[in-house]
């Protein structure tokens, strides 16, 4: 008798102590929770308490992540009234209102949200959800009714599948506030806001002066903002209709992302990265000054590669010219000449910009742009049009009134037609026309010029060729064409005498030559304020020449980004074609990489460090920059690297910059370096941002392994190291293909992820590929991944995959260069 009641008090105890170290997700009515005890999502991915931020010693009701970066507040229910000990407790009320408690004070804060009546079989429950949503449901045998949820009223933090936008039926808005301070939540001098004024957009505001504005829903993205691209990790809804306007989007894979409105107004797109346990800005709200609102005035444009940024739109004029030439551009621009409206006004159309603010906007979703011009003309106070969704065409109606405010260049789909008085526009096109025709007067002047000598000195050299080498250099012809540089980016960059490069070298000296690639050699060099420089010289020998040239300063000089070297100027003397660049003191990753002894500096930590760089390198360049570029030359000796050892993409002169959805070309030129060229552009000319993440595939095959592709060999097969990895991830070996030397300092679910997603990369297909920001956020992540398909130029494919996969077109390739 004696056992069995020690059994039962054992039996009894165990139960107790398991129900108090099970944690809860929910609460029934008339219970509480004190402070010290806490509500965990089923996940354990959110928790529910009080708590202190910083360095209050207040207490407020939030909810923070509890299984990654612990004590992250993403909600604070009573912002504004503090409970100054620790009396405070959370109450749900019969009717589903949830009431906050604390001392002799009856109520700190509610919810306000009551049922009507709650039947006899039916009862309300608070529950913490995964999505970091606090819900109150009405329950019944048959159904839940939701009562009210906390993801109605955002704090500073917007989650996956949180609204923001406006509920036109209840007239609930939900929008962000920033905290006041790191130590005090009540609600600070942001907010971010969907504006529901004309046709919505969202505004950034402090206090009552609107900072930043991102643009319109435009059917692909939102204008002046980089396009929304498919991918695996998340999706992007807009919707609006007569019921509610919002925008939300939704995870579809296990990373964690959070969009925060910090304390001191900065707009943040966060990601968790586990290994190195801290969130990563992902991007930000303002990129650069053309972001601030109107930094230009009423029909003024901003654009980042100008300097200044302002310019008038065409047919208008500063409005204060004195203030314009002191750069002051708020004033903005006026008309030349006054609107006569039932004159015959039209429409002068301004291509690839963001569209201004559409606050003072009339919208149709159904007419089209035709229809949207009658529109327009038939209203006197209407200034512009444009299409309402850019896809297949363009399609529904956008009506501006007033003044055009918040305009700036941008490499996107989207055009508007502002209203213009007849004879300013007649001028315009009759300018055009004039240009054109003075274009083709100067052709055929400068091609009968060329043309006739040209003949001569061909009969001339033909009669000596034989008596007398010729010995015309290669920069020489350079010379003869420079007129065709591009000197719009050259503004932007500091130009540097002859005499100033060669002093900072030596004089091109052997000793200061630190490399040679395809457009020469390269030099280190100090100039007179101390900054050191890597210079690189055109070589008379370099297959490349004046369209490299070009390349380099069209797509580097606009682009700023911490994983793309730096160019900070050029030199062109006669023949002399000259780029100055930032000086990266480890030189190239490839140094490093395929050497015995240096490769023992690169530890894990280190490669998977510059393999994330460079995915969000080449990412910023797919999809992030304003010159959206296909770099077609990736390889790890164009990956550079600073005392850190952090990896910048460099030597751009192969790229080539896309527009908007036009993300494929063709050449008949091929040129890139064998082993990284994908197969689609080897065979048949074809190259796509998907070229790019074929050549970053093997890329990351090689920083893994430390061997080269080409110069892979199997004893057993004739694989190169694509098919090598993919054969061993087929087998469930994948981590074979590690290098030794990662052995001590290696986590191996990061290493067999990198695998994975480069075989992901290697694929055949370009359209098996994933795109670089779905690359991005695979590698930090720990969702399942797709299974990789076949890598290209696989030995094991039959005679008949490998004929039809390269010898189509194959007489398009002119020349591999090997780099």
């Amino acid at each position: 008798m004696e056992d069995q009641f020690t059994h039962a008090f054992f039996f009894i105890t165990l139960m107790l102590l398991l129900s108090d170290c099970t944690a809860r997700d929910s609460m029934s009515a008339n219970k509480k929770i004190k402070d010290g005890e806490t509500l965990v999502s089923e996940g354990q991915m959110f928790e529910l308490g009080f708590f202190s931020p910083g360095k209050s010693k207040n207490r407020y009701l939030g909810i923070w992540y509890k299984k990654i970066s612990k004590g992250t507040v993403v909600w604070v229910a009573n912002r504004e009234t503090p409970i100054t000990d620790r009396s405070g407790m959370l109450k749900l009320s019969t009717h589903g209102n949830l009431v906050i408690h604390s001392g002799g004070n009856p109520m700190v804060w509610s919810s306000g949200s009551t049922t009507v009546s709650v039947q006899r079989d039916s009862s309300v429950v608070v529950q913490l959800l995964d999505s970091g949503n606090l819900v109150v449901w009405k329950r019944n045998s048959t159904n839940n009714v939701l009562i009210w949820q906390s993801f109605d009223y955002p704090g500073d933090t917007h989650l996956a599948g949180m609204k923001f936008g406006k509920d036109l039926v209840t007239g609930l808005e939900r929008f962000l506030t920033s905290w006041k301070s790191p130590d005090d939540p009540s609600i600070g001098v942001y907010r971010n806001i969907m504006d529901t004024n004309g046709y919505p957009q969202t505004l950034g505001w402090q206090g009552e002066v609107l900072l930043a504005r991102v643009g319109p829903w435009n059917g692909v993205g939102f204008s002046g903002f980089p396009t929304e691209k498919e991918n695996q990790i998340y999706s992007t809804e807009f919707v609006i209709n007569e019921k509610e306007i919002y925008l939300k989007y939704e995870l579809k894979s296990s990373v964690v992302q959070r969009v925060v409105l910090t304390w001191d107004g900065k707009t943040l797109f966060l990601h968790w990265i586990e290994r190195i346990q801290d969130w990563v800005v992902y991007s930000e709200g303002i990129v650069d000054s053309c972001d601030r609102y109107s930094l230009c005035g009423p029909f003024g444009v901003c654009s980042i590669r100008r300097h200044p940024p302002c310019t008038c739109m065409q047919g208008f004029e500063p409005r204060n010219p004195e203030e314009w030439k002191a750069s002051d551009w708020v004033s903005g621009c006026k008309r030349k000449k006054p609107l006569n409206c039932g004159n015959g006004d039209g429409f002068w159309k301004i291509s690839r910009i963001k569209v201004p603010d559409t606050r003072r906007s009339w919208y149709n979703v159904t007419m089209t742009l035709a229809e949207c011009e009658i529109a327009c003309k038939r209203n006197c106070s209407c200034t512009g049009f444009g299409s309402l969704d850019i896809r297949n065409g363009g399609s529904g109606c956008l009506l501006w009134f007033d003044e055009l405010m918040d305009t700036r260049e941008y490499d996107g789909d989207q055009d508007i037609f502002i209203r213009m008085d007849a004879n300013e526009l007649e001028g315009l096109l009759d300018s055009l026309s004039d240009f054109n025709k003075m274009k083709r007067v100067i052709i055929v002047v400068v091609f009968t010029s060329l043309v006739v000598p040209l003949i001569f000195a061909i009969a001339y050299a033909c009669r000596k060729i034989n008596s007398r080498p010729h010995t015309k250099g290669r920069g020489d012809q350079f010379v003869e064409k420079n007129t065709s540089l591009p000197m719009k980016h050259l503004d932007d960059l500091q130009f540097f005498s002859l005499f100033e490069v060669a002093k900072a070298t030596c004089n091109f000296s052997v000793c200061n030559k630190i490399g040679e690639g395809g457009f020469g050699p390269v030099y280190k060099g100090a100039l007179e304020d101390g900054r050191e420089i890597a210079v690189k010289r055109l070589s008379e020998t370099s297959q490349q020449g004046l369209d490299e040239f070009k390349n380099e300063v069209i797509c580097i000089a606009s682009l700023q980004h911490r994983n793309l070297v730096k160019l900070l100027g050029y030199c062109i003397h006669q023949k002399e074609l000259i780029l100055i660049y930032e000086y990266l003191s480890n030189k190239s990753l490839d140094f490093f990489l395929f050497d015995e002894t240096r490769s023992l500096m690169l530890d894990w930590s280190k490669r998977f460090n510059i393999i994330h760089g460079t995915a969000r390198g080449i990412l910023y360049l797919h999809q992030d920059s304003r010159l959206q570029i296909i770099h077609r030359d990736l390889k790890v000796g164009n990956i550079l690297l600073d005392s850190d050892m952090n990896p910048k993409i460099s030597d751009f002169g192969l790229a080539r910059n896309f527009i908007g959805h036009d993300t494929t070309a063709n050449t008949k030129k091929v040129v890139g370096t064998c082993g990284y060229i994908s197969p689609e552009y080897a065979a048949h000319g074809r190259f796509s941002i998907k070229s790019d993440v074929f050549s970053f595939g093997v890329i990351v095959l090689e920083i893994i392994s430390g061997i080269k592709n080409r110069e892979f060999f199997h004893g057993d097969r004739s694989d190169n190291l694509l098919g090598h990895a993919w054969r061993l991830h087929q087998e469930g070996r994948s981590i074979e293909i590690m290098s030794a030397t990662l052995d001590d300092s290696c986590v191996v679910s990061e290493v067999l992820r990198c695998i994975h997603v480069a075989l992901l990369c290697v694929q055949h297909h370009a359209e098996d590929r994933p795109t670089m920001l779905s690359v991005v956020l695979m590698l930090v992540s720990e969702g399942v991944l797709p299974h990789p398909k076949q890598p290209a130029f696989f030995a094991g494919e039959s005679d008949n995959e490998v004929r039809s996969g390269s010898s189509v077109d194959e007489y398009t390739i002119t020349k591999l260069y090997a780099r």
